[in-house]
C-alpha cells in the first residue's frame, strides 16, 4: 500500500500524527527551531504597525539532544533519503572553486555546543536594540523541559514572571501533563488513566504579572484534536493587547518545511494511539476518514483539508480499514 500524503496540513489545527510520532520518536527540536523563525515573523507582521517587534532569544529551556546525551546537535543536518547511493564512489562534476582549508584544531577552539531551544521576545521597537526589557515572551514548550527538566524551567519562568513581563507558554504536547498543576491534566501515561474532567490536549497560557506578579492573572486557551488553534488576545503597554492568530503560522511551518510529507501517512493510526481519549480518537479517525476518501477519489489533497463527519469511533475505523484496502486495490 502506497502511504497517503500531503505537503498541506489535512487538520484544523494541531497534526496529531506529527506531533505523535515526534513524542515518541524524536524530532521535536527540527519543528522547534523552524516553528520559531516562521512565528516570529507572523508577529512582526501585526506588531511593527503597532509599534512594537518581535525577536529570537535564548530560551528559558534546557535544549537535550533527543538520540543521547553525548552526541553533538547540529541547526541543519543532510540525509540522504537514497540508500544506495552512499555506497558508490566519489564522481561527478568538478568544483567550481576550491574551499579554503583549516586545520580543524583552529576552529574548535572557542566551539560552545548548542544547549538552548529559542523563545520569542516583544519589545517596544525602538528599544530592542538599546538594551530595553521585553513586554512579553513567548515560549514553546519542548518534550524534555516538561519532563526531566520541569523545574529548572519553572524556576526560570516564575523569575522572569516577576520581573513584570508578560509570559506565553505554548504547549502541544499532549503526552505530558501541564506545567502548571491548577490545569486539568490531559496525559494518560503508560497506566493508561481515565482522562480528568475538563482537560485538553494542548494549551496557549497567557500570564500577566501586572501590577504584581502575585495578583496578576493568567488565560488558558484550551483546545481539542482537529479544533483550530487559538485566537489569543496578548496584552502588552499602555492598555494595547495584540490580537493574534497562532494557526497560519503553525500550518506555514508544516508546509514550507515539508514535515507532513515526509513523516505522515494518512493511512496509518498515529504513534501512541492510546494516548488520546476516544473523543480525540474519533476525531483523528474522522480526520483520517476525510483524506482517505479524498484520495481514493483522485481529489487534490493539498485543496484539503476536507470537512469531516461525526462517526462513532468504531464506525471510523472500519471505513479507514475498507478505504485503505480500496486505495491499495486500485494501486495495483
Amino acid at each position: 500500500m502506497s502511504p497517503v500524503r500531503s505537503v498541506k496540513n489535512q487538520y484544523l489545527g494541531i497534526n496529531a500524527h506529527l506531533h505523535s510520532q515526534w513524542q515518541a520518536k524524536g524530532g521535536w527540536k527540527d519543528f522547534h527551531t523552524a516553528h520559531i523563525v516562521y512565528l516570529t515573523a507572523a508577529l512582526k507582521a501585526r506588531l511593527l504597525p503597532m509599534g512594537y517587534t518581535a525577536g529570537i532569544e535564548h530560551s528559558l529551556q534546557i535544549r537535550r539532544s533527543e538520540l543521547s546525551e553525548g552526541r553533538p546537535e547540529s541547526d541543519i543536518m543532510v540525509y540522504d533519503r537514497d540508500p544506495v547511493r552512499p555506497l558508490l564512489p566519489p564522481g561527478g562534476p568538478a568544483a567550481v572553486a576550491e574551499p579554503t582549508a583549516f586545520p580543524v584544531a583552529e576552529l574548535l577552539v572557542d566551539y560552545e555546543e548548542l544547549s538552548e531551544y529559542r523563545a520569542i521576545g516583544i519589545y517596544p521597537s525602538t528599544t530592542r536594540f538599546e538594551g530595553g526589557e521585553p513586554v512579553a515572551w513567548i515560549e514553546l514548550l519542548s518534550p524534555s523541559n516538561k519532563l526531566q527538566d520541569l523545574g529548572p524551567y519553572r524556576e526560570r519562568r516564575l523569575d522572569l514572571i516577576k520581573t513584570g513581563i508578560v509570559y506565553v507558554e505554548l504547549d502541544y504536547l499532549h503526552e505530558s501533563p501541564p506545567t502548571l498543576s491548577r490545569i486539568p491534566n490531559y496525559a494518560r501515561g503508560r497506566r493508561r488513566r481515565p482522562p480528568v474532567a475538563g482537560a485538553h490536549p494542548y494549551h496557549i497560557l497567557v500570564i500577566d504579572p501586572r501590577p504584581e506578579w502575585a495578583k496578576g492573572f493568567m488565560l488558558n486557551y484550551a483546545f481539542a484534536v482537529d479544533e483550530p488553534l487559538p485566537h489569543v488576545r496578548i496584552p502588552l503597554n499602555a492598555g494595547d493587547v495584540l490580537e493574534f492568530d497562532f494557526g497560519p503560522p503553525y500550518h506555514h511551518t508544516l508546509a514550507e518545511t515539508f514535515f507532513a510529507y515526509e513523516n505522515v501517512d494518512y493511512t496509518q493510526l498515529p504513534a501512541n494511539w492510546d494516548r488520546y481519549d476516544e473523543a480525540d480518537q474519533a476525531r483523528i479517525a474522522a480526520r483520517m476518514v476525510a483524506v482517505l476518501e479524498a484520495a481514493r477519489a483522485g481529489i487534490d489533497l493539498e485543496s484539503g483539508p476536507f470537512p469531516t463527519h461525526p462517526l462513532p469511533l468504531d464506525e471510523a475505523l472500519k471505513q479507514i480499514e475498507t478505504l485503505t484496502s480500496e486505495l491499495t486495490q486500485s494501486a495495483t
